[in-house]
């Protein structure tokens, strides 16, 4: 390194956060980008390559030519709110109050973010269990929370309780829960929400619940939000949106559902970050909220179906995979795959040396393990792949995947 390079990496360490210092870009978009890149398959980020439905995206369109194009109140547009009052008690049995209870932020990663900034205190600790969705890693940081990381392990992602209560002591201020879970699919029993519950109120902390997936369920599992739970009403934090359940991932509005005191917190931080999600489309989400039921059975038989496909498919492959019980992921083991040459891809683990052989060889791009673990090596044997995609895209990255060979 030259006199000047070192002097401005010097500079740029003093004027830059050591906060941003912490975490690397996200994973699973390097992964989209390499796929364009390099023509691949997209099995990587969960967003579905096929329309939204009609009828939504009309009314996003009629919202804007009657020009409804400017802020909406800063908490989230009364017919959106009413909304979500209405769907939450349908669906889950729990009135909540739409002029003191919700949120409306941009998208599901804003209302984890601003809630996350509005309970946590320096010194302060949250659960998360791992594998975990990517994002909260940074959450914590950036919200200066100490993460306990607590496993999940395959085939069935149990916890040990005993492992989950160690994690939990006087510095708790909340856990993250992601039921159905991404990325491993897992959709938490009542049994095991109940566990949760009373940790909860024996160290008086917050459940941070995102329950983005909640539509996309299979063999009969049923998704319980833990606001339901008795005893947590008012110790839970809903996340919730659009994105997945009306496949608009691009639209960005998504949710807050919380006590009173706390939206209290969450507006104030949500009004300092964004100001407000997109006016129309607001109004368009409060007319999707009433979709009926015919539409969420749908939406889910059409996701079983392609769980099937693409389960079939990664085992014709070669890969060891673990049955999703709810969202649209799939996780698998690559221990029968020989280890790509580390000279031509180079990575600290297998799994990302993997993924981009996969994504530069044989034409698929998935998400390699590690970016769920906080220690990478804890899922040097995995990779995760995404089903929210039409058949024709299922069908290529059949093809590709034929190219490999396992061992036996």
């Amino acid at each position: 390194m030259t006199a000047p390079e070192s002097t401005m990496a010097q500079f740029a360490r003093r004027m830059l956060s050591a906060k941003a210092e912490q975490f690397t870009e996200s994973v699973i978009r390097e992964m989209t980008r390499l796929a364009l890149k390099h023509n691949a398959v997209n099995l990587s980020q969960g967003f579905p390559d096929f329309p939204a439905p009609a009828e939504i995206k009309e009314a996003a369109r009629q919202a804007i030519a009657d020009d409804i194009n400017q802020y909406a109140i800063t908490w989230g547009a009364k017919p959106l709110r009413d909304a979500i009052v209405e769907k939450f008690q349908r669906t889950q049995g729990v009135r909540v109050d739409p002029e003191r209870e919700i949120t409306i932020c941009c998208g599901s990663t804003e209302a984890m973010m601003s809630a996350m900034m509005a309970i946590i205190n320096p010194g302060d600790e949250i659960v998360v269990f791992e594998p975990y969705y990517e994002n909260y890693g940074p959450d914590a940081i950036l919200s200066g929370a100490t993460p306990r990381f607590v496993k999940m392990r395959p085939p069935d992602w149990n916890y040990d309780e005993k492992e989950l209560a160690a994690a939990f002591g006087p510095r708790t201020k909340a856990i993250i829960l992601n039921t159905p879970n991404n990325p491993t699919g897992k959709v938490f029993t009542k049994a095991e929400l109940e566990f949760i519950r009373d940790l909860c109120v024996r160290w008086n902390a917050f459940c941070v619940t995102d329950e983005i997936y909640e539509h996309i369920l299979y063999d009969g599992a049923e998704h319980i939000s833990m606001a339901r739970i008795e005893g947590m009403r008012d110790r839970t934090i809903v996340i919730n949106g659009m994105s997945k359940t009306y496949s608009v991932t691009g639209w960005r509005v998504g949710w807050a559902i919380a006590p009173p005191e706390a939206t209290q917190s969450i507006r104030k931080v949500h009004d300092f970050l964004t100001v407000g999600a997109a006016a129309p489309l607001q109004q368009a989400g409060a007319m999707a909220l009433h979709s009926p039921q015919s539409y969420y059975d749908k939406l889910a038989s059409s996701y079983a179906e392609k769980r099937v496909r693409l389960l079939r498919i990664l085992e014709q492959a070669g890969f060891t995979v673990f049955k999703p019980s709810g969202a649209y992921y799939i996780m698998t083991d690559i221990s029968r795959f020989a280890d790509p040459d580390p000279r031509r891809f180079p990575a600290d683990t297998k799994d990302v040396r993997f993924a981009k052989y996969l994504v530069e060889e044989i034409g698929v791009a998935v998400v390699p393990g590690s970016s769920f673990y906080n220690d990478a090596r804890d899922g040097a044997s995995q990779v995760r792949f995404t089903f929210c995609k039409k058949e024709s895209t299922l069908a290529a990255a059949e093809a590709r995947l034929s190219k490999l060979h396992a061992e036996s």
